[in-house]
């Protein structure tokens, strides 16, 4: 039988992850399924059919060691997704772009090193709205992300914590409070299935490590029509995709992220997801 590796991390302690739902189906095809740490200096990536990039949720601690191990293994075996398109996808400055390809995103201020408070308060004029949210443009899973008004005591903070780092600033988007965040899981191009994220209460993070709250979600046609939308932007198929979408005060579906690196795919959430990405790792690798 032949293997293939998902990419991981040391330790998955206080993740939620269900990759191994698709170990079955995997093997059911031909294949094996081994979990290995993106960090593990003795990995012989060239024993693997492939290596899938699937929990390495903390490469943004060093995303160029991280980008040096992708480029490692593709010299040894096949990598998923392709390492142009994660390299692509590990700065968020991919939305400005992907905005220029034809994207409705939102509205979104980029900028690099944040030297007063005086600075943060002129976004809320800028963005005409009276909360914000700050985030590094590389980040995972929420790190160092705030929601902002002009009197949040964290503002004095903002400073030491975006000292020379590139960030981005957008409107809070309430709909993510009132109505939550939806995400499209795409298998090779095909659309799998999809979720709905709510923060807790007082919160506006969606992830589980959160509190988040997820649930699937049947995909309407105008959410599958705008998920289909921004893949035909990609300049290649991947692998895998999500796409994360917040209606704006117009009811209009916003890019939020397009994750192709390290998405939890939330297998869980649909009876055939395990078998479908199985299928599409299969087709993958033949």
């Amino acid at each position: 039988m032949n293997t293939v590796a998902f990419l991981s991390m040391d330790d998955l302690a206080g993740y939620v992850s269900d990759d191994e739902l698709a170990y079955a189906p995997l093997r059911e095809l031909g294949w094996s399924v081994e979990a290995i740490s993106w960090r593990d200096t003795t990995a012989q990536w060239e024993r693997y059919a492939a290596v899938i990039v699937r929990t390495t949720w903390d490469y943004q601690k060093n995303l160029p060691a991280f980008l040096e191990v992708l480029e490692a293994i593709g010299r040894k075996t096949r990598l998923a997704n392709s390492l142009e398109i994660m390299r692509w996808n590990a700065d968020k400055v991919y939305l400005r772009e992907m905005e220029g390809r034809g994207a409705k995103i939102v509205p979104t201020l980029w900028g690099e090193n944040i030297t007063s408070e005086q600075q943060i308060a002129e976004w809320f004029d800028a963005l005409n709205t009276s909360e914000i949210v700050l985030k590094p443009t590389v980040s995972a899973g929420a790190e160092d992300t705030f929601w902002l008004s002009r009197s949040s005591p964290q503002l004095s903070e903002m400073p030491d914590v975006f000292a020379n780092r590139s960030f981005m600033v957008q409107p809070f988007m309430r709909s993510v409070i009132e109505e939550g965040e939806y995400s499209l899981f795409y298998f090779h191009g095909a659309y799998s299935h999809a979720i709905l994220k709510m923060p807790k209460p007082d919160d506006f993070r969606v992830q589980e490590e959160h509190g988040g709250d997820i649930q699937p979600f049947e995909a309407t046609a105008e959410l599958l029509r705008a998920g289909e939308t921004i893949l035909r932007f990609l300049n290649e198929v991947p692998l895998f995709a999500r796409v994360d979408f917040v209606r704006d005060e117009c009811s209009q579906f916003c890019l939020m992220e397009l994750e192709l690196i390290e998405p939890s795919l939330y297998l869980r959430m649909d009876a055939d997801a395990p078998r479908r990405f199985a299928e599409a790792i299969d087709a993958f690798l033949l």
